[in-house]
């Protein structure tokens, strides 16, 4: 397969699928390999960003999507209307957060770090499609697990959950302190 026509063929299927394509299902609808689709796709991007294109091509670990770029959004919300725009509590962040770092976790383990109710603000992150459930525990009552979902990469601009931030020994000690000082307030109160 030529390149040019590879390119068409990548650039078509990205367009009507409309959600991530993993690299290796378009290397093997092409007959390319995964490193040809990588190149290509790589050189769509370049193309799209030197030609300030409204959409471009997002990777999302192992899978790319075409996407419209952000600077089109005020235009998109014109015709949509009511563009969905979620609205994350900091009990949803904190508990997206908890997810993300220790993925996959229970809501039970989520709960003993937050040492409160997590029902509602999972089951809001599971409707706004950020994290879903990724299989079940090997355990008594076999509790679900959950993990965050390609949105939620998109959402945050991350390609993949190695992206996210890291705390440093410092900030993790800082963290700890605060903590404990917290847990002793309340014990004294």
């Amino acid at each position: 397969m030529e390149e040019k026509e590879a390119k068409k063929a990548i650039e078509g299927i990205l367009f009507a699928m409309g959600k991530s394509v993993e690299v290796s299902a378009m290397a093997e609808a092409l007959g390319l390999t995964a490193e040809q689709v990588d190149a290509i796709v790589e050189e769509l991007i370049s193309e799209y960003e030197s030609q300030d294109r409204g959409f471009s091509i997002v990777k999302l670990e192992g899978a790319y999507q075409m996407c419209t770029v952000k600077e089109v959004y005020e235009y998109l919300i014109r015709i949509a209307k009511q563009p969905k725009k979620y609205v994350l509590s900091d009990v949803m962040l904190e508990t997206l957060s908890i997810i993300a770092y220790k993925q996959p976790v229970t809501k039970a383990e989520i709960e003993k770090i937050r040492g409160v109710s997590s029902d509602h603000a999972v089951s809001r992150l599971v409707d706004y499609e950020l994290i879903e459930e990724v299989g079940r525990l090997d355990a008594p009552g076999r509790p679900m697990l959950f993990g965050t979902t390609e949105e939620f990469l998109r959402v945050f601009g991350v390609t993949s959950i190695e992206d996210l931030p890291t705390l440093s020994a410092v900030q993790m000690e800082e963290y700890r302190q605060q903590a404990e000082a917290e847990a002793s307030l309340e014990v004294d109160v």
